[in-house]
């Protein structure tokens, strides 16, 4: 169970007890006994800019104003210079609209659509590398003892990941501390709702790490470039274009972080190892089981 000085480094952290997030079901086990587990919610958000339809996305419902925010500043829909004049979530009609001072026009963009390998089916509109040509992201540090503090301390943060299951994490972390948590069905949704905090708070991105428990695909590495976060890390595993573009834009990817363990394939440079992995302890039982689940 993570600590009242653990909980303190957040910002944001999970709440596990928040209403409409999950609920209980009965069914019966392998035996047939009755059983009863926690289920997370799952329901459609359609985002909209100014008058127009973007798009509906499943979410868990938690920080819609966030996760709008973030898909559309990580589909180059919004920018810096973009003055956003309002956010208005309507929870019946399950709609959030973001109004810009200038009106938008992305007609051409919408017309290319790609379905993403997330989980919950994310959406891409337009070509996935735009903004990518030249980028190279901020030459930043991570000392070995800092990645593994993180992993100890987000693995022992309640979460709804750990009462659960069935859903991804995704945090925002400086130096040794957990900054800002988000959950959702999809990896892509998680990581929106951190860019939308971000982009709402107008904080820095080049002194960060991006930690997430969904696999590192070319997905979360456009995401993660796009924000301008220069190390992305994760429990799970790599896949070959996540790792190729990676490679192309110089961001930091380390994978299967557990326990005393990681890989490295992308930007190696950044991490100082100050950190004997021998003296790290292993994952207790509870976190290995989780594992074993993840995408």
């Amino acid at each position: 169970m993570a600590t009242s000085i653990e909980l303190a480094d957040y910002l944001i952290a999970p709440d596990p007890s928040a209403a409409r997030l999950q609920r209980c079901v009965s069914g019966r086990d392998q035996a047939g006994a009755e059983v009863s587990v926690q289920v997370v919610e799952e329901r459609p958000l359609t985002i909209f800019l100014n008058a127009r339809e973007i798009v509906t996305a499943m979410t868990i419902g938690d920080y819609p104003e966030y996760l709008a925010l973030g898909f559309l500043r990580n589909q180059g829909m919004l920018s810096d210079a973009d003055e956003v004049t309002g956010v208005d979530f309507d929870a019946e009609l399950e709609t959030v609209v973001v109004r810009t001072a200038k009106q938008t026009d992305h007609e051409d963009k919408l017309a290319r659509k790609t379905r993403t390998s997330g989980c919950a089916v994310g959406t891409v509109f337009g070509d996935m590398m735009d903004g990518l040509e030249g980028l190279r992201l901020p030459e930043a540090t991570l000392r070995t003892s800092q990645l593994y503090t993180l992993a100890q301390k987000i693995n022992r943060t309640p979460s709804l990941y750990l009462e659960a299951g069935a859903i991804h994490g995704t945090v925002l972390c400086e130096g040794d501390c957990p900054r800002v948590y988000m959950e959702d069905v999809g990896r892509h949704n998680a990581v929106d709702k951190v860019a939308g905090w971000m982009f709402d708070t107008g904080t820095p991105a080049a002194d960060k790490v991006l930690y997430t428990t969904g696999r590192l695909t070319s997905e979360m590495v456009i995401k993660t470039a796009h924000m301008g976060i220069p190390i992305l890390a994760s429990r799970s595993g790599f896949t070959a274009w996540g790792v190729e573009i990676a490679q192309e834009v110089g961001l930091t990817l380390i994978g299967r972080l557990r326990g005393h363990r990681f890989t490295c394939l992308s930007g190696d440079h950044r991490l100082i190892r100050d950190a004997d992995p021998a003296q790290v302890p292993q994952e207790d039982r509870k976190h290995r089981r989780k594992s074993a689940g993840e995408d």
